[in-house]
């Protein structure tokens, strides 16, 4: 092997294969591949399916000669000379002149000084822009540049390539390197696309998404175009190919784990017979709203099943999922089965726990709690009581996952706020001989992209309306001339005897807060705490606390404020999650029974926190906090009849009116307008990201944008499993091997090996 790296002649160089360590492929090194490792390109292969993530895509070539002022205009040029220039304090104009065998041109950008380092003299860039004269020379004001670095050969109106870099890397650099790989591995890509599957694909795409002609090109041609492309057509060709081998793995992966849901598994048997749904609805002193009764259906229908129920409910806040839930619990008790309801916070789990227990209050169903902020001995007898079957319904926080918990006879996992566990943490309440029925809950409405993938081996039921009765919500952008009668409003509401939350980004004013915690809580880690129950709830307080000081609304510090300030006459609480279990509980049950009229606090109560009597919320910073929390965060004062108020103030000088997510988020009470809202402007990376969900992030396709292709590919990729549920046949071969190279481990496919 060193001899070969040794020995520069061409005929003595190993050929590249996928496999090859990416610091041998010909121009690179040691020193760039310790770079593009970085990017997670270690091995020639990794490099070919690096794809760019935008495009140049520069007017046609004009000569020098033939530019007309006000007109596009693209042309490859060097840098000849530079020059940086100070006007008045503050205010810079950088200037370079380019040159071809045609003439020059001047660029021209104001304040922005760190051109110097990009645009240095010698090299070879393509400029396109809106050419200008002036006096004799054309010169073009802040242009698109793209530097090209000795890649003479790519002609003035070619199409080029954009990448992710890292400090140090160069997109030359990255295109030298796949140019290299294309050219020397593109065709030995083996096909698991057959030609007919391309044909079905863009037939059923065609119409929808331009450029798209039966069939779907190869993946030799498709590499080819996505690297280099000859044309927008090619490459938008090359594109859809792509996204849609990419989105067809993935819905044959979760086509595969559905139907080994249903066949490999074994789940008792709990069917709602007439007397037992009776008696469950009779506990209900309300009238079901046709959502619930729909979700109810289909809930009673997968437990009767032999194999296990796999069933998310999502809804709006406020529409009665947990209704829902507790229907399921009482049916696998009805049963004679133990079920367990799991919980994000110790806070939730504890409202879960009290609110089990006053509904079933005169009934023989035994309840019982396991969260950490139990004692040893108190956990030892909550865990000797599960395993003698004396507890048949558990409700418990993440302390559910770890210890040598065992259930005498497990039918049902109830988890609440689904989003907030990763794969493997749900996984392990899975245990025993017999497979427990697995229902989750989300009070978030999730994009109907997210829910073919994150979600795409659930079946699912949607709450869309909400129990008659309830409080409209009104939303207010508030300006900061406002506060003073913001502040007299709330007090008049809370004259009248309603409540109120004030909601702020971050616990502590001074730059400590920004890092306390950081030893309890890695967000960074796929693995949860299990020192303290409190680790979810400092977790929502840091994740939305800046890093350095800065002017941010805090509770504490806005406790203060209120406490003695516009407020004084009224008693104030603070909640967050820095605080103990005990005081959590304690403030929280003081609001719950009015002792508190308005309590300070941070996201911690996001979730779950029902307490009808608040009406009014006041959500400082409000620009630090993502769409679908702000919707989570008013659902706190939809709970009763009365109506609810929420105002939103900026940390920023700018007003919230100014804010596109606050404009959006006060436009609508609707969750499901909302959550799509969020996945436009945030995109698809946030909401599923791999520490939640287990599932790998896109190389090339985007949720958000590749929902027809994302239908499309379901659609196959369930009509394939019907046909080949195996994917044994030859075709389907190497469509097998990459589902399970990709996701077989994350979606514990290995019996399908």
């Amino acid at each position: 092997m060193d001899g070969q790296r040794s020995d520069p002649r061409p005929e003595h160089r190993p050929a590249l294969l996928l496999g090859t360590d990416i610091q041998f492929v010909p121009g690179v090194g040691a020193s760039r591949a310790e770079l593009l490792r970085r990017l997670d390109i270690r091995t020639a292969g990794n490099a070919l399916f690096f794809f760019p993530r935008s495009y140049e895509f520069p007017a046609q070539s004009t000569p020098i000669t033939e530019l007309r002022e006000g007109q596009p205009a693209s042309l490859v040029g060097r840098i000849t000379e530079v020059e940086i220039s100070s006007r008045t304090p503050g205010k810079s104009v950088f200037g370079a002149l380019v040159e071809n065998q045609q003439g020059a041109v001047r660029l021209l950008f104001f304040n922005q000084p760190g051109r110097v380092e990009q645009l240095r003299r010698g090299c070879l860039v393509m400029v396109s822009g809106i050419p200008k004269l002036a006096g004799f020379r054309m010169e073009f004001i802040h242009p698109r540049v793209a530097i090209l670095d000795g890649e003479e050969a790519v002609p003035a109106g070619q199409i080029l390539p954009i990448y992710s870099l890292v400090e140090g890397l160069r997109q030359s650099d990255l295109r030298k390197v796949t140019a290299k790989v294309v050219e020397a591995l593109s065709d030995s890509i083996g096909e698991v696309l057959d030609e007919p599957l391309r044909k079905l694909a863009a037939s059923r795409i065609e119409g929808t998404l331009p450029g798209v002609t039966p069939p779907l090109p190869g993946i030799a041609t498709a590499l080819r175009e996505i690297h280099r492309p000859s044309d927008k057509e090619g490459l938008e060709a090359a594109r859809q190919r792509l996204i849609f081998q990419e989105l067809f793995v993935l819905q044959l992966a979760l086509a595969l784990r559905r139907r080994r849901l249903t066949t490999a598994l074994s789940a008792p048997p709990l069917t709602p017979t007439p007397l037992i749904d009776a008696r469950i609805r009779n506990r209900f002193p309300f009238e079901l709203t046709p959502d619930q009764v729909a979700a109810i259906g289909d809930v009673g229908r997968d437990m009767a099943r032999q194999f296990p129920m796999n069933r998310l409910i999502q809804g709006d806040v406020g529409s009665g999922k947990t209704v829902v839930a507790q229907y399921a619990l009482l049916l696998a008790v009805a049963h004679g089965y133990q079920a367990v309801m799991m919980a994000p916070t110790e806070v939730l789990a504890r409202q879960h726990h009290q609110t089990l227990a006053k509904a079933l209050a005169h009934s023989r169903v035994r309840i019982g709690l396991l969260c950490g902020s139990l004692t040893a001995t108190q956990r030892r007898e909550v865990l000797r009581q599960v395993a003698a079957g004396e507890i048949d319904v558990l409700v418990g926080t993440q302390a559910l996952l770890y210890g040598e918990i065992r259930f005498a006879k497990l039918g049902l996992c109830v988890i609440d706020e689904q989003h907030k566990f990763g794969v493997e943490q749900r996984k392990a309440l899975r245990r025993g001989d017999v497979d427990p029925h697995y229902l989750v809950l989300s009070a978030t409405p999730i994009p109907r992209t997210i829910t073919m993938t994150l979600f795409g081996d659930l079946d699912v039921s949607t709450l869309r309306e909400k129990p008659p009765g309830r409080g409209m919500v009104h939303t207010y952008l508030a300006e900061e001339a406002w506060r003073d009668r913001w502040w007299r409003f709330v007090a008049q509401r809370l004259d009248e005897g309603r409540q109120a939350f004030v909601v702020t980004p971050r616990v502590q004013p001074d730059k400590a807060s920004a890092t306390a915690g950081a030893e309890l809580l890695d967000l960074r880690s796929p693995t949860p705490v299990t020192a303290t129950d409190d680790a979810a709830a400092v977790a929502n307080d840091l994740a939305t606390e800046p890093a350095v000081a800065e002017d941010v609304s805090s509770a504490i510090e806005t406790f203060d404020r209120l406490r003695d300030g516009p407020l004084a006459e009224y008693r104030v609480g603070l909640l967050h999650g820095r605080m103990t279990t005990q005081e959590k509980t304690e403030a929280m049950e003081r609001f719950a029974q009015g002792r508190t009229q308005v309590l300070v606090t941070t996201t911690v109560i996001e979730v779950g926190i029902d307490v009808p009597n608040a009406t009014v919320m006041t959500i400082l910073g409000a620009e630090r906090f993502g769409l679908a929390q702000l919707h989570q965060l008013r659902g706190r004062v939809s709970r009763g009849s009365h109506e609810g108020h929420v105002g939103l103030f900026t940390d920023a000088k700018t007003s919230p009116a100014d804010n596109e997510r606050l404009q959006t988020f006060a436009e609508t009470n609707d969750g499901f307008a909302i959550a799509e809202a969020d996945f436009r402007l945030r995109g698809p990376g946030d909401l599923m990201g791999k520490r939640q969900s287990g599932i790998p992030t896109m190389r090339i396709a985007d949720l958000a944008r590749d929902e027809r292709i994302l239908i499309v590919a379901r659609e196959i990729a369930q009509e394939t499993i019907d046909i080949d549920p195996e994917l044994s046949a030859p075709p389907a071969a190497g469509l097998k091997q990459q589902v399970l190279r990709r996701y077989g481990e994350v979606l514990d496919l290995g019996d399908v090996a």
